[in-house]
């Protein structure tokens, strides 16, 4: 079950100018009694949980222009592709790693049965003094069989939870700093997406990974970590990040273009827009795959309905003006995946070959190169 990105809607007051007056703070809502016209005053805070305070000292602005959003749309391109380039490097950097760890081992192997063995040699003696032990006599721990047994387990499945587990770490991370009073107007600037604010671009990728509820964070990476392992097997560890971090960027994007349209302007966060690319990309590759609500797990259902439950609840509260969630976001994120599995990977990730090979040339041709240097990547 997807616990969806919030949004803290702003609500329109009257026009008339007013002096400033000290904000009044009742339960679940935050009241403006003097509007101004470069602050949004917070009407009732559509989220579930504890939200975000308002700091006075965040600037806005109201006019709902899309000129505004040329920066960020440029921003989206520009990120996109330099994550996606990212990936490929950091892929091809991986597999060289394994391939030169690999034919280390072989060399180093081949050596060991070429070299004449010594009376003195630490192999031999280890092996002499091994054999020597008594029956009862426990080896010590660094030679317990079932222990570097376990530690080969446990790294046949690294790849996704370390994935996972830097995404769960920069979460609990912000959602520390979310507690601390000094940082409240950075955090509310730079970790909440909001078209009226006057910081568009950061706040795109920086608000993926950030929740001030316990609750709505915990949900999310409950969520995230049911599709991990399906969706790092599809993709692998790098383009899997790539498409995770655009993921957040794009449906912030789609969001700012939506409430600019609509004139609801307000700050979402949360890491929503980007794990609905996750789950729209898993339900698309396996449709038929059974899921279940976490309360309700007696009742099943395939991946490709709940993804058209998923995508038609959206559109009705995008059109329909629901604020409680910002469901441009949902929307934006899981059409990504939608696109992504169907168009993206064909024409992205299967087309990154010209730039692995650019950085294959400057990798063998620079110092400490192999110099053969048209030898084509890995």
């Amino acid at each position: 079950m997807l616990f969806p990105r919030f949004t803290l809607n702003t609500q329109q007051r009257c026009s008339f100018r007013k002096a400033a007056k000290e904000t009044k703070t009742k339960k679940g809502v935050i009241e403006e009694t003097g509007p101004s016209h470069t602050e949004p005053s917070e009407g009732l805070i559509h989220k579930r949980g504890a939200s975000p305070p308002v700091h006075p000292s965040v600037a806005y602005t109201h006019p709902r222009s899309f000129g505004r959003l040329v920066k960020p749309l440029v921003f989206t391109i520009g990120f996109t592709a330099c994550s996606f380039g990212t990936a490929a490097i950091w892929q091809y950097e991986s597999l060289k790693s394994r391939v030169q760890s690999y034919f280390d081992e072989v060399r180093a192997d081949w050596l060991e049965k070429l070299r004449p063995q010594k009376q003195g040699d630490l192999r031999k003696w280890i092996n002499q003094w091994w054999n020597g032990l008594s029956e009862g006599q426990p080896p010590p721990p660094i030679f317990h069989y079932p222990l570097i047994s376990h530690l080969s387990f446990i790294l046949s499945f690294s790849t996704p939870l370390l994935s996972l587990s830097g995404i769960i770490a920069a979460n609990a991370v912000v959602f520390c700093c979310w507690r601390v009073p000094s940082l409240q107007r950075s955090m509310i600037k730079y970790f909440t997406s909001n078209p009226a604010s006057k910081t568009l671009c950061f706040p795109m990728l920086l608000s993926t990974f950030s929740h001030y509820s316990f609750f709505h964070m915990a949900a999310n990476m409950y969520v995230l970590w049911s599709f991990s392992s399906s969706i790092v097997s599809m993709l692998g560890r790098e383009q899997f990040m790539a498409v995770y971090v655009s993921a957040g960027v794009i449906s912030t994007m789609f969001s700012y273009v939506c409430k600019t349209a609509s004139g609801r302007l307000g700050p979402s966060l949360g890491a929503s827009g980007a794990i609905m690319t996750v789950l729209a990309a898993v339900c698309t590759k396996m449709p038929e795959a059974k899921l279940a609500i976490i309360f309700l797990p007696m009742y099943a259902f395939s991946a490709g309905n709940a993804l058209k439950a998923i995508v038609a609840m959206d559109t009705a509260g995008l059109v329909l003006g629901w604020r409680y969630f910002d469901h441009a976001a949902h929307l934006g994120g899981a059409l990504f995946g939608i696109w992504y599995i169907m168009y993206g990977h064909e024409l992205i990730w299967k087309n990154r070959e010209p730039l692995v090979k650019v950085w294959h040339d400057l990798r063998t041709k620079g110092p400490g190169g192999g110099g053969n240097g048209g030898s084509g990547p890995l």
